[in-house]
């Protein structure tokens, strides 16, 4: 084990990786350090925050936009100009930060590959560490990997590289600064920053960021001062930093123009985080009465509320000069059941053409053999790198839109809550060995995926007016019998041999304390993290 020497006040509790000599040094220890004192007091100033909107929803205050900042909205502003090479991004490609997605993703043929320390990767430490180790070879060209004989390394020309550090919910357990865990944000960001910045700059190729779960302009504008003050301790230009925030909760949806203001020298664009955004809805209003959504595979992207939320998202930021990013495509290609490909590939070219004819700049695909059907839908654009001109000034978006939950025909199925069952145990297995993106039932699971089954049931689990499509009661007992039978299924299906090599146990224990808890827990990665 490297000896190390760390910046007074930080201690990493941890065994430290080999990669430590490129990535853990004191100079960035101590860069992160200085973050961490910095801004964490206004970051958990903002969490709390976070918990009294909550208490206001939960005493029937809707969310809604903003009075105090409607001159803001009506304003005619716009963003600082967006960096040549971050002009076009029609299909963009995202997984975790291993060394074998990061080399596939680049050399996808993609045009922007998002690394994502955040919900596709289980944040183990040696997860977090190697990641970063992984990143740095990226940037600059020299990342391989080796499985058995085959050796994979980077081409000439790759995907214009983005990071997605952890949300500001989330802490880096095993790194303490002045007796308190350190940010999870400013630990991912200040790792990557600081050792790639001034790299990517010289390649005109960043440094550029995705921000995830923001509730609030204000946590925005958090980030905006820590790009501020980072590119000043690393004396770089300010606006170097360039960032596009995905809009994944209900909150932001009602505030995309304050939190483009907010970052307007900083951001790049807004994306549509649809399977994020369905968890927060379910988080949000878990209290309200009346409130409830039926199996996750009926709130599609053609429901009202989650059109009039894109169709929201493309104006706004169109008319502030920023990208509108569309969704996630989850459906994963079975190249062993052509079939089953033929049927997924049909289900994402629409979803691509759908996305188009909104007036989205670019999309989401969480597979390689995505990315020429993603390309193909997006070749409607012809040689134009974007389609910004598309105004939707036509399409007149209230706060009455943005909630109204129905969706004609919605039911909850027996077969819904068993799926959601077996899709947070096989989940949750996964995660706690450490991987953080899972193929499951043809489609790519990852946190806001697994966030949207655990959510389901807790609230149909806790809400004894819920019933089945049938008119059955939900009965708690009878559907967390469900879970071990569940359990069963799983592992007749691998063999005894992978199951006990898995976590599922651990799993179903960790579902079942979910599920039972009497207050809805905040996030599932914030439990299971405990356990690794």
């Amino acid at each position: 084990m490297p000896v190390l020497s760390l910046p007074t006040g930080l201690e990493i509790t941890a065994h430290v990786p080999h990669t430590q000599p490129e990535i853990l040094t004191p100079a960035a220890l101590e860069f992160i350090a200085t973050l961490q004192r910095e801004f964490n007091p206004r970051r958990q100033a903002l969490l709390a925050r976070r918990q009294e909107r909550q208490k206001q929803i939960d005493a029937g205050q809707l969310p809604g936009f903003l009075p105090e900042s409607a001159d803001l909205r009506a304003g005619d502003w716009q963003i600082a100009p967006i960096p040549a090479a971050l002009q076009k991004r029609h299909v963009e490609i995202t997984g975790p930060i291993d060394a074998k997605m990061i080399i596939n993703a680049l050399n996808s043929g993609a045009d922007v590959f998002m690394a994502d320390c955040e919900d596709a990767s289980s944040p183990t430490w040696e997860n977090m560490v190697q990641g970063q180790a992984n990143l740095y070879q990226a940037v600059r060209g020299s990342l391989s990997h080796q499985s058995g004989e085959k050796v994979y390394s980077l081409k000439a020309e790759t995907a214009v590289l983005l990071v997605r550090p952890r949300g500001w919910h989330l802490d880096e357990k095993h790194v303490r600064v002045n007796g308190e865990g350190i940010s999870a944000s400013l630990f991912d960001f200040g790792l990557y920053f600081f050792h790639n910045a001034k790299a990517l700059l010289e390649q005109g190729r960043g440094p550029w960021f995705y921000l995830p779960k923001l509730e609030s302009y204000q946590e925005a504008a958090l980030w905006n001062d820590v790009f501020v003050r980072a590119q000043n301790l690393l004396k770089i230009p300010q606006g170097s930093i360039k960032a596009t925030v995905l809009i994944e909760t209900i909150l932001a949806a009602f505030e995309m123009d304050e939190i483009l203001y907010a970052l307007r020298e900083h951001i790049a664009g807004l994306n549509a985080g649809r399977w994020d955004y369905i968890f927060s809805l379910i988080k949000k209003f878990r209290n309200r009465p009346g409130f409830v959504l039926p199996d996750r595979s009926q709130i599609t992207m053609q429901v009202p509320f989650m059109r009039a939320y894109c169709d929201l998202l493309v104006q706004t930021c169109h008319r502030r000069g920023a990208h509108a990013m569309g969704g996630m495509a989850a459906f994963i290609p079975n190249r062993r059941q052509l079939e089953i490909t033929e049927m997924a590939l049909k289900q994402v070219r629409a979803d691509k053409e759908r996305e188009v004819s909104q007036g989205f700049d670019g999309t989401w695909v969480a597979h390689p053999d995505l990315v020429p059907v993603a390309r193909e839908s997006f070749a409607a654009l012809g040689s134009k790198p974007h389609q910004k001109e598309v105004s939707r000034s036509e399409a007149s978006i209230s706060a009455e839109d943005l909630l109204n939950f129905e969706i004609t025909g919605g039911q909850i199925s027996e077969a819904g809550v068993r799926t959601n069952i077996s899709v947070a145990l096989q989940y949750l297995s996964a995660w706690l060995q450490g991987q953080g993106a899972v193929a499951i039932n043809n489609l790519m699971e990852d946190a806001a995926t697994a966030e949207i089954s655990r959510a389901q049931l807790w609230l149909w689990l806790h809400r004894p007016e819920i019933r089945f499509s049938n008119g059955e009661a939900m009965n708690p007992a009878k559907v967390m019998a469900w879970l071990p039978e569940e359990l069963a299924k799983i592992r007749n299906l691998i063999g005894s041999e992978r199951y006990q090599s898995g976590a599922y146990t651990a799993a179903a224990e960790l579902l079942g304390q979910l599920l039972q808890a009497e207050t809805f827990p905040e996030f599932l990665t914030l439990l299971a993290y405990q356990r690794l």
